[in-house]
């Protein structure tokens, strides 16, 4: 097992492990949601993600970053869930939340409010869409990267990037013009 080999600067795999799970851990529970739209799943996910890196981890060669090479697993455990008997009618449901709960004045109640609505018609997203732009807006992450993780070409990222920024346009718009109504 990994928990007793060593890496090229000689720290063990066991503290490797640790700094991996310490830095990365909310980014891929928050990526898991997004991807499923459940918290009870994204917590079964994440803890699937660790325990495969924690097996494999003398095997992460290099190739790409450790985010992006965690991003992957977490995209295929999230796969492998979703093809279970129990997920096959996935229905996303409540709302990715920003960190800050403290909403003192107007404009941070309104500012909020904009981004969980934005948010919420991002989760409405076809998964293929939806996992682009969580990748590009959330995670600031470049198009060789977004194309690594998913396993498609560059050329396929940007045309889903610019599909899922028009898809958002659109429905921002009619929703606001109904409301306008």
């Amino acid at each position: 097992m990994g928990a007793q080999q060593v890496n090229e600067e000689g720290k063990p795999a066991k503290e490797q492990f640790r700094t991996v799970m310490l830095d990365y851990g909310q980014d891929v529970w928050n990526y898991a949601f997004f991807l499923t739209g459940r918290r009870e799943l994204a917590d079964d996910i994440s803890q699937d993600v660790f325990l495969s890196v924690f097996r494999h981890l003398d095997t992460f060669e290099g190739k790409a970053s450790v985010k992006t090479w965690l991003f992957a697993i977490t995209r295929n455990t999230a796969r492998n869930h979703m093809r279970t008997a129990f997920m096959r009618r996935v229905i996303l449901v409540g709302r990715a939340r920003s960190g800050s709960t403290h909403p003192s004045a107007e404009s941070e109640v309104m500012e909020a409010a904009f981004t969980d609505e934005i948010w919420e018609v991002v989760m409405k997203l076809p998964a293929k869409f939806r996992e682009v732009l969580v990748l590009d807006a959330k995670y600031d992450m470049t198009m060789g990267e977004i194309a690594q993780v998913l396993g498609v070409s560059e050329g396929t990222v940007k045309s889903r990037l610019s599909r899922a920024r028009k898809k958002v346009s659109e429905v921002w718009k009619e929703e606001s013009a109904y409301e306008r109504a």
